[in-house]
């Protein structure tokens, strides 16, 4: 099964119509792990997708978001971008030149304790400094 088929089949399971630009920018996300933002998925879709449209763009990651395809990462406060991997990981931004990383952790993160009465939804690990070719 090609990566198309294996995506509409993806969407589907999570009750989402796979439409031709939601597959685009699902495969997008999946083969580029830039964590990009809207713009970012905007400006290299469309020329191939000449009728796309920045706001197809915002509604797709807001609905790949809300069903927990993709995570909505807000590291710097006016820029959200996105993650295609939603398992539990950190993100690392060079102050430098900007590119965020991923964060794995060798062992399991343990939550914090909440006082009685508090539920957690979500929780983000981040990190800022130089990246390994900005720190030469």
């Amino acid at each position: 099964m090609n990566q198309l088929n294996e995506i509409e089949g993806f969407l589907r399971e999570h009750a989402i119509r796979p439409s031709f630009q939601r597959v685009q920018i699902f495969k997008y996300l999946k083969n580029n792990k830039t964590h990009p933002t809207v713009d970012t998925i905007y400006q290299d879709l469309h020329p191939v997708i000449p009728t796309f449209s920045k706001t197809t763009v915002y509604n797709t990651m807001k609905l790949f978001t809300d069903r927990g395809l993709v995570s909505a990462i807000t590291i710097e406060e006016g820029e959200t971008r996105f993650d295609g991997d939603t398992s539990t990981h950190g993100h690392f931004k060079c102050t430098n030149c900007g590119e965020l990383h991923d964060l794995f952790f060798d062992e399991p993160v343990n939550i914090p304790s909440l006082p009685e009465g508090f539920q957690l939804q979500e929780m983000h690990y981040y990190g800022w400094g130089l990246c390994p070719r900005c720190s030469k």
